[in-house]
């Protein structure tokens, strides 16, 4: 078991296991269940939380609280992109401790001389390892683009991305490679519980301040052309952590979309959304969307509208989306917020086979659901969380029942599904 002390330093207990959680308690971790820390993962220490070990010779749990005296607190990981939680960190929480900001809090271990975490890595592509990104050299690629593109506000809002929030996708724009972001929208019909870009009840910050006013339709096919042209087989992407939902401005990405087809059909056109208008995504295949990636943390409607809290929309319509996707044969994925315990029960298990056998998607993106575990649960309908079957075993059940059915992490490129190959 690895703990932390009140400054931050990681210690490993001498006697105590790691101990993590999919389900309603805490559970030993067996060797099937660790990998080595990825490389660029963060450690964090939890505060107002004590760690939950397993007693090597009872196998009961064991809490925490101190040692030699002093308080000591619950230690995780946030794993580098493409890797997926299969436990949560076992801590207990003490009253009055703050809610914790949005990451995934994985659990974590010690051995051999080092840390192993709960999870596993759902996709090979190298597109956000954090070891590739050189912040001197994306500084100066920022520098360099900007000469090119003068005042373009969406090009100024990615630079704020890339160099203040550290966003992958736009530093990746600027490095002219894999995937390019294009945020558009500055309000939302959905009001999430693990938004990253507006809190309103102000339980714990938002990570991101959100777009203050979108980009016009010439700006946005600039920076999309300016990528396509760079970059061989690549993505540009609405519907950012920067913004609200992109159908809310469903003209402006339409007029968009068509200034980008009149120039080439080259690049993938991507949306990625909460799905809540199937017309307007209609508008958007007719001129020349490419593929669409629709978030949601479950296929059972009463989960979902507990976490999505819809304005103006019902789940429904996030259904009858994916349908109008696929007769319009647009490639389809699904950003399933995965959370232990909860995706991996026999309940969503159920509803995602019937789901899929209904619908048919072609990947699934298994993202963490970056959030405080508490305050997740909380926002749910009762007794909703359960054992759960594990991570690993989920994706091995939907494979073996839909073997065309791919998973991820990342947005393909349409020229690299055309030849097969996983994203």
């Amino acid at each position: 078991m690895v703990f932390s002390d009140a400054e931050g330093r990681l210690y490993d207990h001498p006697q105590l296991l790691a101990a993590g959680v999919d389900g309603p308690a805490p559970m030993p971790l067996s060797g099937d269940d660790l990998i080595p820390v990825p490389r660029g993962s963060d450690l964090m220490m939890l505060p107002g939380r004590h760690p939950i070990g397993i007693d090597p010779e009872t196998g009961e749990q064991a809490i925490l609280t101190s040692l030699e005296g002093k308080p000591v607190y619950a230690a995780a990981v946030f794993m580098a992109p493409a890797h997926t939680q299969s436990h949560r960190a076992a801590y207990i929480t003490e009253t009055g401790a703050p809610a914790l900001p949005l990451f995934a809090y994985t659990a974590l271990g010690f051995a051999d001389d080092r840390f192993w975490a709960a999870g596993m890595r759902v996709d090979a592509d190298e597109r956000q390892d954090p070891w590739r990104f050189d912040n001197r050299e994306i500084e100066g690629a920022v520098e360099s683009a900007l000469v090119d593109l003068g005042e373009n506000r969406l090009a100024l809002q990615l630079k704020k991305c890339a160099l203040v929030y550290g966003c992958r996708a736009a530093q990746n724009f600027f490095l002219e490679r894999h995937e390019a972001p294009l945020p558009t929208s500055v309000a939302c019909n959905s009001r999430c519980v693990g938004c990253i870009s507006l809190q309103e009840d102000g339980k714990f910050k938002a990570a991101h301040d959100r777009l203050s006013a979108p980009p016009s339709p010439e700006e946005i096919a600039e920076v999309a052309l300016r990528h396509i042209g760079n970059v061989k087989e690549t993505v540009v992407s609405f519907g950012q952590g920067c913004e609200g939902e992109p159908l809310m401005n469903g003209d402006l990405l339409e007029k968009a979309c068509r200034l980008i087809r009149e120039t080439t059909d080259k690049g993938t056109l991507n949306l990625n959304t909460n799905a809540s208008r199937p017309a307007v995504v209609d508008k958007l295949i007719d001129a020349g969307l490419d593929s669409i990636r629709v978030s949601l943390n479950s296929l059972r409607e009463d989960l979902y509208t507990a976490y999505y809290r819809p304005k103006g929309y019902k789940f429904a319509d996030v259904i009858e989306t994916l349908k109008l996707c696929r007769r319009r044969r647009i490639h389809t994925s699904l950003n399933f917020l995965f959370f232990p315990g909860v995706s991996d029960t026999s309940g969503e298990i159920d509803a995602l086979t019937e789901f899929i056998g209904d619908c048919s998607v072609d990947l699934i993106q298994m993202r963490n659901l970056n959030i405080d575990p508490e305050l997740y649960l909380q926002s749910l309908p009762a007794d909703v969380c359960g054992k759960g079957v594990g991570l690993r075993r989920l994706i091995q059940d939907l494979k073996e029942k839909f073997p065309d059915l791919r998973f991820g992490y990342f947005n393909p490129a349409k020229e690299t599904v055309r030849r097969g190959d996983s994203p």
